[in-house]
């Protein structure tokens, strides 16, 4: 296996705090790693190190010469006023800056350096640059390519710049949250896509499916450490807990005899003797072991739901549109106490919309929304992770309440609750704008649930927070007494959490689905299935007649046609040339042997390309 990412001895720290030390890491041909750590761990700065776009204290990264990379970043920004065609040229590329080499060159008198620059625009096919980046946008949904990136959403913003990172055919890619934003339809393009190309791959994501389906190996950084794992995340969860467990038991065996050792020590007196000393350096080594602390504490989400009544909400002949685009249409819908709702969709057909209008945001253009008295909601929305920058994380909680009620006659101070989600009180007297995505949407979390809802309305609730998080959140989720809406795109979250489906289809067709995400899926391919095999006899029919009709070629039919006349005259040569130099005689034993593979390939690809020319010169009226 071809190495293709060496990382020794890497180490970074932002004054006190070290978020790495002396890891190291190698990532080769082919093998696919899921980067995993608590939120402010490091997972992005070690992604923008690797990418170049952000030093480091010590150690090495060495990439094998000549690859080519591609990095997605967790929140890409592009001047506004690009348009998506020219967001794809914005960020440098090896490419991208090739093309502006040779357009310097066209511009300059005397073209300085044309033919290197000729040959090589051919070999990394640099002319075919726009038409890629054209088509894959269009695979990504994208179709308008002179909109203003300013106008796009969150998730149009991410496939541009997912566009961005494949448009080059990178050997070695990382993506950071690569599903943050996409709907589920793109998310598991995305997921199809990965798994159907040879690419090397070093990502960061919360979304376990993906991170299952896609990684064949895990990486953690756990306690400033990195540890290996040759396996998918069902595999890490396994391994890491059997690592946790036998830590735990060195711990425990080490406390033991540091008790007999600190006893020891105690009573010898201060002359000691060789072996003395030698056991005295010996109880340091022990005391440094058996003083550690698992780094494997677990938000504790321990906050009670207030009471609520049997009357929760009623919808009756809602009505929203903006303009030509249907948000609800005649929807009426009556919420059950105690009842979980998720809401999947793809991007732009209504789900934050519809929420809004639940929480009062949004005005309906027509209809009622009746809410029950007792509800007392709590909303995590997109829009809600605004903070004072400069406010203490303790004061942010201290503004909302200085004792939370978390249930069972239990009272806490504020920073007990922080620290029961993870805040040290280090971190509780820090900056607000010191902490890292998900340790923002942590804090979130924690000033929404303090406040004892009993509804909960979770507008993407997942993104940016770590896995770990995750899982608890999932559990309290489950036991949660109360009513509960979540709208994500995380389809391992909702699988664990909700009761069913509200699916928006677009065009104010919203429909009722009996189970949970993977039911849905599951439904879906069914019945794609059955419209497929009830489609197949009339498709057959409908090609045997286009069989025998001749029409004219399209345009990207006549750009192949082309292409193949072009690509055939040059398998021709190659042929030619290579069947030569076998009958020359003074060709080396390597060079023979070279050739001698080359020339199967080459008939093979002369076969296939003269029979694709053939058949679109029969089919079409040229």
């Amino acid at each position: 296996m071809s190495p293709y990412l060496q990382i020794d001895q890497l180490t970074k720290s932002f004054g006190d705090l070290v978020l790495f030390q002396n890891i190291t890491f190698g990532i080769g041909e082919g093998q696919r790693v899921g980067l995993i750590a608590k939120n402010g761990s490091g997972k992005t700065t070690l992604l923008n190190i690797i990418a170049g776009r952000e030093g480091y204290d010590s150690g090495d990264i060495v990439f094998r010469r000549d690859l080519r990379v591609g990095y997605l970043e967790q929140d890409p920004r592009y001047p506004k006023q690009l348009s998506v065609l020219e967001a794809c040229f914005h960020h440098g590329n090896a490419t991208v800056e090739l093309i502006k080499e040779y357009e310097r060159s066209m511009e300059t008198e005397g073209h300085p350096g044309l033919d290197e620059l000729l040959a090589r625009m051919d070999h990394e096919k640099a002319w075919e640059y726009e038409q890629k980046a054209k088509q894959i946008l269009s695979q990504l949904k994208i179709t308008n390519f002179d909109q203003p990136v300013g106008q796009l959403s969150g998730g149009q913003l991410k496939r541009v710049a997912l566009a961005n990172a494949l448009i080059t055919e990178p050997d070695f890619l990382m993506l950071d949250e690569p599903t943050n934003h996409l709907d589920l339809d793109m998310t598991e393009w995305l997921e199809e896509y990965l798994r159907r190309t040879n690419l090397s791959l070093l990502m960061v994501t919360h979304d376990r499916y993906f991170l299952d389906r896609v990684c064949s190996e895990i990486v953690e950084i756990d306690n400033r450490q990195v540890y290996q794992y040759k396996g998918n995340y069902s595999y890490y969860l396994e391994k890491r807990q059997e690592r946790i467990d036998a830590k735990t038991v060195e711990i425990e065996r080490a406390n033991n005899l540091y008790r007999t050792e600190l006893e020891w020590m105690r009573r010898m007196p201060q002359a000691r003797g060789h072996k003395a000393r030698y056991r005295e350096e010996a109880f340091y080594e022990l005391e440094k072991v058996a003083k550690q602390r698992q780094q494997g504490g677990n938000v504790r989400l321990e906050v009670k739901a207030s009471y609520i009544g049997s009357k929760i909400f009623e919808t009756d002949h809602l009505y929203k549109s903006f303009g030509p685009l249907k948000i609800l249409d005649d929807f009426s819908y009556t919420f059950a106490r105690y009842e979980k709702m998720g809401i999947v969709g793809n991007n732009g057909t209504g789900k934050s919309t519809f929420i809004k209008l639940l929480m009062g945001l949004e005005k309906p253009d027509s209809g009622t929304i009746d809410i029950g008295e007792t509800v007392r909601f709590g909303y995590y929305s997109q829009e809600g992770l605004q903070f004072d920058e400069q406010q203490k994380v303790i004061d942010v909680v201290h503004d909302i309440a200085e004792v939370i009620d978390v249930g069972g006659g239990r009272k806490l101070t504020a920073s007990q609750f922080l620290q029961h989600f993870l805040f040290t009180p280090e971190t509780q007297h820090s900056y607000v704008y010191k902490l890292s995505g998900g340790e923002r949407r942590r804090l979130y979390l924690c000033t929404v649930l303090m406040r004892n809802p009993n509804f909960l309305v979770l507008d993407e609730p997942t993104n940016d927070l770590d896995i770990i998080t995750l899982n608890v959140l999932e559990e309290y989720l489950k036991e949660f007494k109360g009513c509960l809406i979540v709208v994500s795109h995380d389809r391992y979250f909702m699988d664990k959490v909700v009761d069913h489906l509200l699916v928006f289809n677009g065009g104010g067709d919203i429909r009722d689905f009996p189970g949970n995400y993977s039911d849905y899926r599951d439904w879906k391919e069914a019945r794609a299935k059955q419209e497929k095999a009830a489609e197949k006899p009339q498709e057959e029919k409908t090609a045997r007649v286009r069989l025998n009709e001749k029409r004219k070629m399209s345009f990207k039919e006549r750009r192949e046609y082309e292409s193949l006349e072009k690509e055939i005259g040059e398998l021709e040569t190659e042929k030619a040339r290579i069947e030569e130099q076998l009958c020359s005689g003074t060709l080396t034993v390597d060079k023979l042997t070279k050739l001698s593979k080359r020339l199967p390939e080459v008939n093979d690809l002369l076969d296939e390309k003269s029979m694709r020319w053939l058949e679109l010169g029969e089919a079409y009226d040229l």
